[in-house]
């Protein structure tokens, strides 16, 4: 995911994509913890989604 694509999005669906990111990365620290993640560094990509997603979502406030 780039941030090209999260700042043509609105703040309601930023806001969706975060809270899903988020849940996501509980199933992936659940599944590492329990020894069942094949790819640690996926819980890597979903930190840096969350960020992305977060980092619009002020660029947004900021801009309003």
């Amino acid at each position: 995911m780039k941030f090209i694509d999260l700042k043509d999005k609105d703040v309601a669906e930023l806001q969706k994509m975060l809270k899903e990111k988020k849940s996501l990365l509980f199933e992936k620290r659940l599944q590492l913890k329990t020894m069942q993640l094949t790819n640690p560094s996926e819980i890597k990509v979903i930190r840096k989604d969350i960020a992305r997603i977060n980092t619009a979502l002020s660029a947004k406030k900021d801009s309003e």
